[in-house]
């Protein structure tokens, strides 16, 4: 459809009560999914949009995740825009230095720099009923919004945990998340709490120059060899100059991986069999003293948590400056750790390699629906839910970017990015060709999406293969999955459903 194009909002914006800036579409958070909506948007011809975000550049957890070893678990060729191919990545799997400079190309070339508004937080965003918009406070002044989109994302909010005495702590303390590289490493005891992603690739990498590094681990993870290369010259040459040739790596990188999911759905249990016995080798190849090798080898199936990919995990584990820890930490002392069993680890450096609230972000709590509850609020005591994880129903003209149940286990999170803004994208042109003011998602609707999706959760390998993890909630539900294959949330995603919403129109203001 063609769109009237109406002023910049950073040029010519309009004003609402308290000095409210006026504007169209509010994204909040510039990374992968904010930026993603951004260039979407500019590209479709809108231009009354406007991005807070409240660091100094985009790139979300691709900026804020600096610790030695970072990098991406997914081939690089499929873990970008499908607008915005890059011919020039270094390896099949990009370190973060790689990704963050993406994004920043991309952002420039597409000339949406100018639509978004840095060091500006997010404090609160209220629904009000009166002028049915968003009425958003910031760190760096006021907004109304007709539809507010937060692209916060799961990996934005470190998780620190509630261990006695960590206050009292006089050494360095950093999460991965929040890496100090003024901190000097070299010949000290560090302390590595953690073996999940981020331990996983900075682990390593710290035990090349500390004097002694001690791993807390809680549950051991499965960890896949990772089949990383560098790109020779030819083949990168032939990205660049051969029409098609990187978007055919792309689709049979996407099928080959969306594969993987026969095995997380259930339906081909031994595709999942023969990966742990991959990852059982992977073990036993590198650490030779049975203890150790037993003290890491899962006793849950492969899948039920995050898969790992490392090479030098496992070989880490095995030096002589590296020990692990398994007895739970009872508490952390001035110089030192203190394990379940009463031994005293000192050390003069911790390392959280922790993760992210990912079910519990405090961003939740700061978005005020129409009965005076705040998302966090719904959630806590509902149960996190949305509907095809982008609408919740008491939160009108809303719609989030990978909310509730759209991670994934074995893809990229941008294919998933990408269906959410085209479903952004169909539900303004929907608002635009029916004159809508107000959608808000039926509960009903929403009730019986939700019912499916964990009825189809039940089958899978994260509901069956006996462990714990961070995927689910406090009610101990999955709300993080996806439990289908990808192609599938596209089809669901492809175009805004109205029929399954309540709207109100200019010409009525009523309910429909």
């Amino acid at each position: 459809m063609t769109h009237t194009l109406p002023a910049r909002p950073d040029t010519a914006a309009a004003s609402v009560g308290s000095g409210r800036r006026e504007v169209g579409v509010l994204i909040v958070g510039s990374g992968f999914a904010g930026l993603g909506a951004a260039i979407r948007l500019a590209q479709q011809g809108r231009e009354d949009f406007l991005v807070l975000e409240r660091a100094s550049e985009v790139g979300g957890t691709w900026r804020d995740n600096t610790y030695p070893g970072a990098a991406c678990d997914v081939p690089s060729h499929l873990y970008s825009y499908s607008f915005a191919l890059n011919p020039n990545w270094s390896r099949s799997f990009s370190p973060q230095g790689e990704i963050q400079k993406y994004l920043r190309q991309t952002a420039r070339d597409a000339g949406v720099l100018d639509k978004h508004r840095f060091d500006t937080e997010m404090l609160q965003a209220t629904w009000d009923e009166a002028s049915q918009r968003w009425l958003v406070d910031t760190t760096n002044g006021n907004f109304s919004t007709k539809v507010l989109v937060p692209a916060v994302g799961a990996l934005a909010e470190p998780s620190l945990p509630d261990i006695p005495g960590a206050d009292s702590f006089r050494g360095h303390v950093m999460h991965t998340a929040r890496w100090d590289h003024s901190v000097d490493l070299r010949g000290k005891r560090v302390a590595l709490i953690g073996t999940g992603a981020s331990a996983i690739q900075a682990g390593p990498k710290l035990a090349e120059q500390v004097g002694h590094l001690t791993v807390f681990q809680r549950t051991a993870p499965w960890v896949m060899p990772r089949h990383d290369r560098t790109y020779p010259a030819v083949e990168s040459f032939a990205y660049q100059h051969v029409p098609g040739l990187q978007r055919l790596a792309r689709e049979a990188i996407y099928w080959g991986r969306e594969s993987y999911m026969l095995g997380f759905s259930g339906l081909t249990p031994a595709l999942l069999m023969a990966a742990q016995q991959i990852a059982k080798h992977n073990i036993d190849k590198a650490i030779k003293d049975k203890a150790l090798r037993a003290a890491v080898t899962p006793d849950w199936r492969i899948g039920c948590k995050r898969i790992l990919i490392s090479n030098d995990w496992y070989p880490m584990l095995a030096r002589d400056n590296v020990s692990l820890e398994t007895g739970g930490i009872a508490e952390i002392r001035s110089d030192s750790i203190v394990t379940s069993d009463g031994t005293v680890h000192e050390v003069d450096a911790i390392v959280f390699a922790t993760g992210f609230h990912v079910t519990d972000s405090p961003m939740f709590w700061r978005m005020t629906g129409v009965d005076g509850r705040s998302l966090g609020q719904v959630w806590d005591t509902e149960g996190q839910q949305a509907y095809k994880g982008a609408a919740v129903a008491g939160f009108p003209n809303m719609l989030l970017i990978v909310g509730p149940n759209c991670g994934l286990g074995h893809s990229s999170m941008i294919f998933m990015i990408e269906s959410h803004i085209n479903y952004l994208l169909s539900a303004l042109d929907t608002m635009d060709d029916q004159g809508i003011t107000r959608f808000e998602i039926r509960r009903a609707a929403q009730q019986r999406f939700n019912d499916d999706l964990q009825q189809r959760m039940k089958r899978t390998i994260w509901s069956t293969g006996g462990c714990s993890s961070w995927y689910l909630d406090k009610h101990g539900r999955n709300t993080t999955l996806w439990p289908g294959f990808t192609f599938e949330f596209r089809l669901a995603t492809r175009r805004f459903d109205v029929a399954a919403y309540t709207t109100s129109r200019t010409s009525e203001r009523t309910t429909a």
